[in-house]
């Protein structure tokens, strides 16, 4: 009996369709070889753009999946999670963004469901790691079974995240470093990128982490111990990469303390001076503006030393004050 609904027609979304031939590599099927597929048939893997009508019609309507199962591949929105029923097994992850131009933290979806034998794989965006997967199978130097491809394959998206990672640590230190050096202006912009993307990446990684260690004990028979204790390996990096970015973020948090505090004290000190300026010529302006009152009675109107004696005067008020406050130390 075949595997799935006959459909003559091949849909646009498949991305492809490779039959593993359990020697490390793998052969490409047409659509037809596809429809012959027979139930006890070991090693397929279709992988398709979710995006794609057709293939979202195909999904639905001849791969035999349950509902659950649809949702799971071609819901637009999944956070990293994994569902098991009897030997089947739906699993959401999330990897590093590494399309040029792209951000790290918009991080790419792969939903993933297998029941041992037949591998179905959606997403929208290209991940890096499929292409590692399939990089190796043209090279015979890839997976030889289904649950051999699922652990490779999870151990490629959480691996391509330590570059990344490294990279944020790496921008951090460099702030810390420059936080006596520039201005601290200069320095916020940067520091707030580093926080956004280590933010979006936390988002995925940390429900990733659970997804990954509920994996690990799922009873689904066709995983042999050593593909759990790969998982489990896997499963403790991923830990280790979510207690980095909590680390960045915390160092990140210490550096925007910092950097208020710097600027905080550059308003006081600007303020101080103010406040000392206005506080010399304070007695001044009203010296001044006395002086300046016309009214009758004024004296020196017709001395000829009266302005250089108010000149004096204010000089001398200076310079008082300004002894004044350097013996105060307050300047």
């Amino acid at each position: 009996m075949s595997q799935f609904v006959y459909s003559e027609k091949q849909p646009s979304g498949l991305i492809h369709a490779l039959l593993l031939d359990g020697s490390g590599g793998c052969e490409s099927l047409s659509w037809a070889q596809v429809n012959g597929i027979e139930n006890d048939q070991k090693g397929l893997w279709l992988h398709f753009d979710y995006d794609d009508a057709q293939a979202q019609d195909w999904i639905k309507q001849c791969s035999r999946l349950n509902d659950i199962a649809c949702d799971g591949l071609l819901s637009p929105d999944h956070r990293p999670h994994v569902l098991t029923r009897a030997n089947n097994m739906l699993l959401v992850l999330r990897g590093i963004n590494h399309n040029q131009g792209a951000n790290p933290e918009d991080m790419v979806s792969v939903r993933i469901w297998t029941n041992g034998k037949t591998l179905i794989s959606t997403r929208k965006r290209v991940l890096t790691s499929t292409q590692d997967i399939l990089d190796s199978l043209d090279n015979h130097t890839g997976p030889h079974s289904i649950n051999e491809l699922l652990v490779s394959w999870i151990d490629r998206v959480i691996a391509r995240m330590n570059d990344t990672i490294n990279l944020l640590e790496d921008n951090v230190a460099e702030i810390e470093e420059a936080l006596f050096e520039r201005e601290p202006n200069e320095l916020r912009s940067t520091l707030l990128k580093v926080r956004l993307q280590c933010i979006g990446i936390r988002r995925y990684i940390a429900p990733q982490r659970e997804a990954l260690n509920r994996l690990v004990s799922e009873p689904l028979n066709w995983l042999s111990d050593i593909d759990r204790l790969a998982l489990r390996s896997i499963a403790d990096r991923q830990v280790r990469y979510v207690e980095d970015v909590d680390a960045i973020k915390e160092r990140a948090m210490m550096v925007k303390e910092e950097l208020i505090s710097q600027i905080s004290e550059q308003l006081n000190n600007r303020s101080y001076v103010l406040t000392v300026v206005a506080a010399i010529f304070l007695p001044l302006g009203f010296f001044t503006g006395l002086m300046g009152v016309n009214v009758g009675g004024m004296p020196g109107l017709e001395s000829e030393v009266a302005f250089w004696l108010v000149v004096g005067i204010c000089v001398g008020c200076t310079g008082i004050l300004g002894a004044y406050f350097y013996l105060k130390k307050w300047f």
